[in-house]
């Protein structure tokens, strides 16, 4: 959810009684207090801030997240062992992102109080294995005792009550949120994903950090040099500086990087959050009632 998942967004799913979620690897120390204070100020309700560990000034959004009274850390992209303790020690809850059992495993050794198991299908940074949510949760389901947050994919009620099926305890919706009117993202950017069709999106990047892009020329010419036998120098050429805020926060929708899972398909118009969480809910216990009067 960079750039996509400020204040805002995070205020106003809080405020539908969903858990609205921070995104602060797009922001400076500064500029996440200020978002952190503005959410105190939008809602009463519970929020959380997530924090790529691969943040270079780490240090300082840490203290910033503990001096700001933050209670949910949602952590990724880095090793858990080394902040979990931290927030931990604070009242903080910590929730690290994985995609592979190993990885929950160590979450778990490291003291996090749940694990949100992203698939394949996620959009923005992905797992290297390319396992599947259909296959990732039930195996760190039976991997570990904390409660598990299936994630990728999940744009719908019914995706939802199949995530519960496979043994999640909650789900995270990203690119569902991307588009709502409280989100960050480009007007161009959010019309984008709106008229996204299926396969429109690919994992790319590999040799770096793999990542769900939208179709667009910049993913086209990753994709030729990466068929090409491109290097990881050459990629990082390719790649530059501040391509995803080009893209998603700026609305270059050719040259700029555009982060977005699969569901993107999936996903015709632009709604308020609270309207795109009601929605999710109803579907939910609509599918949860057909189920439970099916015949088997």
């Amino acid at each position: 959810m960079v750039w996509c998942s400020g204040w805002r967004l995070a205020s106003a799913v809080a405020n539908a009684g969903g858990l609205g979620i921070i995104g602060a690897g797009s922001m400076y120390p500064e500029v996440l207090r200020g978002h952190i204070r503005k959410c105190k100020a939008a809602t009463t309700n519970a929020f959380a801030v997530n924090v790529p560990l691969l943040y270079p000034n780490i240090q300082e959004i840490m203290q910033i997240i503990a001096d700001e009274g933050v209670r949910i850390v949602f952590t990724s992209a880095g090793n858990p062992a080394i902040w979990t303790g931290f927030l931990k020690d604070r009242r903080i809850t910590v929730v690290h992102v994985i995609a592979n059992t190993r990885f929950a495993l160590k979450a778990e050794a490291c003291g996090a109080d749940a694990v949100v198991a992203e698939g394949f299908e996620a959009g923005g940074h992905n797992g290297r294995e390319e396992t599947t949510t259909m296959c990732l949760v039930p195996m760190v389901r039976n991997a570990v005792k904390i409660p598990v947050i299936a994630a990728g994919g999940i744009g719908s009620g019914s995706a939802m009550l199949a995530a519960m099926a496979l043994g999640a305890d909650g789900v995270q919706v990203g690119s569902a949120f991307a588009v709502a009117e409280e989100s960050s993202a480009h007007p161009r950017f959010k019309d984008k994903i709106i008229q996204a069709a299926e396969g429109d999106t690919k994992l790319s990047i590999k040799k770096l950090m793999p990542v769900r892009l939208l179709k667009n020329e910049f993913a086209d010419a990753v994709a030729q040099a990466e068929a090409e036998g491109a290097d990881a120098e050459t990629l990082e050429k390719i790649l530059g500086r501040a391509r995803a805020k080009m893209g998603m926060f700026e609305g270059d929708i050719e040259q700029g990087e555009l982060e977005i899972g699969q569901v993107s398909a999936m996903l015709k118009e632009i709604k308020p959050a609270a309207e795109i969480l009601k929605k999710l809910w109803q579907e939910f216990l609509t599918e949860k009632e057909r189920i439970a009067q099916m015949r088997f």
